[in-house]
């Protein structure tokens, strides 16, 4: 294994502060890591994910093709975060959504098998399982909530307030995007708040 592989795992594994000594040997020998070139896909429509996604460095953005053939992003994963449509990934079904490299990402991989044994075997397993899906729950419950109360610059001060690192970093067409606004729209509420 690559050194700089070897330090992704070592910060990877340091999320689990919690877990035992003996848990960490059990993850350890089932993580594989993998790099991705910038437009590469991690998980395309009708793929089941095998393997959950922790993204060590890079960007991805997570959409879906709706009837007039237009991408919809409905989210971004950046570095410390996992790579996943977390309920198809559960159900181990065939995902809605294509994800794919904003920028050169290297992401590591651990079997479903591995993660369900896991929960089995340990309990601190169970507890981060269960952290996990609350986390996903909440973003999700967040961005319905944004779409249903929030005006639509209200969501865009909103993205920066939560995201500052990510501005730069996305275009403004998937920004918009995922901000359920025209590009143009998106371009005025910016001028406009630049001015004030």
């Amino acid at each position: 294994m690559q050194e700089k592989h070897k330090a992704y795992i070592s910060d990877y594994l340091k999320k689990f502060n919690f877990s035992t000594e003996e848990e960490n040997e059990f993850i350890l020998p089932h993580l594989t890591i993998q790099e991705y070139k910038k437009k590469s896909f991690y998980l395309q429509a009708g793929d089941v994910q095998k393997e959950l996604g922790y993204v060590s460095m890079g960007l991805l953005r997570r959409y879906y093709i709706d009837h007039r053939g237009s991408e919809i992003t409905t989210g971004f994963v950046k570095e410390n975060e996992y790579v996943t449509d977390y309920p198809a990934f559960l159900q181990q079904r065939k995902t809605k959504y294509h994800i794919q490299c904003l920028e050169p990402s290297v992401i590591i991989l651990l079997p479903f098998e591995k993660i369900m044994e896991n929960y089995n075997k340990f309990t601190n397993g169970q507890m981060y399982g269960r952290l996990m899906a609350e986390k996903v729950l909440t973003i999700l419950t967040d961005r319905l909530e944004g779409f249903l109360f929030n005006t639509a610059e209200e969501r865009y001060l909103e993205f920066i307030k939560n995201n500052p690192d990510l501005i730069h970093r996305i275009s403004l067409t998937h920004l918009s995007s995922f901000l359920g606004i025209e590009r143009q729209s998106l371009s005025r509420i910016r001028k406009r708040l630049a001015e004030k």
